[in-house]
């Protein structure tokens, strides 16, 4: 049966926009649920109304980002059985188990606590009521990491076997999943730049409310907080981002050889500064990679393999193969990627006629190829190359973003401490512009990481493009524009009541 690339670019499209929207409410509920959680404790500490009335004030934000928040991750999570029901019967027995977790476990944990953090003033114990806005704190996390975890299990699948009598793949080690290495670096990088977010969120907010002398004491104490937890959380996020890049060049060299706009392999490879990406540029061409470019000698090499002269494969090493190295072409992964899906017909054909001699043979033939199963699917190697120049300006951009969130929560940290805040109109205004760089750094990573992989709905083990459901582009495109519509009306009522909550003042 042929693939109907209009419904796989449509369902792709949808569930693109669920995951971005999804992602400007997420991040930001992760990081401010903890420096809700330590305004709190200041406040049980020092027992000062101007620190409840910051926490209160703070916690009315949460809550409204927080409800808009779950309505759409569960659509997102919806999708899958609508949208993606072949990737659903494929690989639902692993992906299933962390989402149904972190509905049961997770999300029940900080559903309950959230009611008691903000209807429990006066109501419930002083100590008992900062217990709960820690406890919806690490509720939230712990939805995070779940999420993350099927995430990265799509990234980098580990723990399961393929049934050949079911077409499905099955959980074999729970543990492994779990604590999939790149499950481990994804979730601390992604909690990272969400805690940063959060706290130029704050930080940006307080400085507006300083340049309007608006609760300007209180909106002072509020920078103080946010601008030493942001800047303790960007030097997490670098410090994380180069635990999750090393784990990405070992486990998706296709997609860190894109992130780089890299080609041509080398010993002691250099990594790109700046620089125009030839669009143009396909494989073996002779052209350049580059229309202009600065680099960093040995620095690629460095943050891929810890040595400053190991080699970084490139997208031509991993199209045609290099054997110095050890890498097969593609050309050869398809092939046998063919003979496998070849071998599983075989076998389905044996069995339901009862040949158990055939359906042997096409069992081990099967087993022979069955880790280039995914490959069989495509027909030439140039559909295995992510779209290099997106996922390239979107990663650069990124680092770029993040390189600013480092300066600005600094520069707002010292001025705070010294308390010289006060009068620094420029320092203030870019930290209001830096709330939208936060966001925008923050969605760059997820595209980075989704377009990085493609086109795989499973690395090496399912394509996108055999992942989607039975359905007519036509309900895919109506849905496409209502939750569109939809997202957008959230959006627009959320950026309304917090806008209103934010004059009001502390």
């Amino acid at each position: 049966m042929g693939v109907d690339f209009a419904l796989v670019d449509w369902s792709r499209a949808q569930f693109a926009l669920t995951a971005l929207y999804h992602w400007i409410f997420v991040p930001l509920t992760l990081g401010f649920s903890f420096i809700v959680a330590i305004m709190h404790t200041i406040y049980l500490k020092t027992g000062s109304e101007e620190w409840k009335k910051i926490t209160k004030f703070w916690m009315k934000l949460f809550g409204i980002n927080f409800a808009i928040g779950v309505a759409t991750g569960i659509i997102l999570e919806f999708e899958f059985g609508t949208n993606w029901s072949n990737y659903s019967w494929f690989v639902g027995d692993i992906f299933g188990a962390p989402l149904a977790i972190e509905g049961i476990l997770a999300f029940f944990m900080e559903s309950t606590f959230v009611a008691i953090m903000f209807f429990g003033w006066g109501r419930v114990n002083k100590k008992f009521h900062v217990l709960s806005s820690w406890l919806t704190a690490i509720g939230t996390n712990l939805s995070a990491i779940w999420i993350l975890i099927a995430n990265a299990w799509m990234q980098h699948p580990t723990g399961m076997q393929f049934n050949p009598d079911t077409a499905r793949n099955e959980m074999m080690n729970f543990a492994e999943v779990v604590f999939n290495p790149t499950a481990v670096t994804k979730f601390l990088h992604t909690i990272s730049q969400a805690y940063l977010l959060a706290a130029v969120f704050v930080m940006g907010v307080s400085a507006w409310l300083i340049l309007r002398n608006k609760s300007v004491l209180l909106a002072k104490k509020s920078l103080l907080v946010s601008s030493i937890f942001g800047f303790l959380a960007s030097l997490f996020v670098v410090f994380t981002g180069d635990m999750h890049a090393e784990d990405v060049a070992q486990t998706q060299p296709m997609k860190f050889a894109s992130m780089e706009g890299l080609y041509k392999g080398h010993e002691g490879q250099s990594i790109v500064v700046f620089g125009f990406v030839n669009g143009n540029k396909k494989p073996g061409d002779g052209q350049d990679d580059f229309h202009f470019v600065i680099k960093i000698p040995k620095l690629l090499s460095l943050l891929a393999t810890r040595t400053v002269n190991g080699f970084v494969p490139g997208i031509e090493d991993l199209y045609f193969g290099n054997q110095q190295h050890n890498i097969e072409p593609l050309i050869a992964k398809i092939d046998k990627g063919k003979k496998a899906v070849d071998a599983l017909k075989q076998y389905k054909k044996a069995k339901d006629s009862g040949d158990n001699k055939l359906k042997s043979q096409a069992l081990d033939e099967f087993r022979k190829y069955e880790k280039y199963m995914g490959y069989g699917y495509f027909n030439k190697p140039d559909e295995l190359i992510p779209p290099v120049k997106y996922v390239f300006y979107s990663f650069h951009l990124m680092v770029l973003f993040g390189s600013w969130l480092i300066l600005i929560t600094f520069v707002m940290m010292f001025l705070s401490i010294k308390k010289k805040v006060e009068g620094k109109k420029f320092w203030l205004e870019a930290t209001m512009w830096s709330m939208l760089i936060a966001w925008l750094a923050t969605e760059l990573g997820w595209i980075t990481a989704e377009m990085g992989r493609q086109p795989w709905a499973v690395t090496e083990l399912l394509p996108v493009k055999i992942a989607t459901s039975h359905l007519s582009v036509g309900n895919v495109q109506l849905t496409f524009f209502m939750f569109l519509t939809i997202f957008t009306l959230l959006l627009i009522a959320e950026v309304k009541i917090m806008l209103t909550q934010i004059k009001k003042g502390i």
